[in-house]
């Protein structure tokens, strides 16, 4: 059974572009400490809108949002 979070690290497999394997990051680890760049942070912010059919609105555009697994993942449980 895939689980949100793994959804999750798939995303960041395919668009985040990372220096390392997804599975080797650990879900507070600082994406942007292992590589995350603001630019591939958009294209996972538009994968994820894709796999889980949200919209971020406004108020959660923001690094914090896309800083690690767990912000990832709370910010989805807060829209799903």
């Amino acid at each position: 059974m895939t689980t949100d979070l793994d959804r999750i690290r798939d995303i960041i497999g395919r668009y985040g572009k990372l220096p390392i394997t997804v599975d080797s990051i650990g879900e507070d680890d600082d994406l942007y400490d292992k590589g995350l760049t603001s630019h591939a942070s958009v294209n996972v912010m538009i994968g994820l809108e894709d796999e889980f059919d949200i919209e971020f609105p406004d108020r959660l555009l923001q690094k914090s949002t896309f800083s690690s697994i767990a912000a990832i993942s709370a910010a989805i449980t807060e829209l799903v």
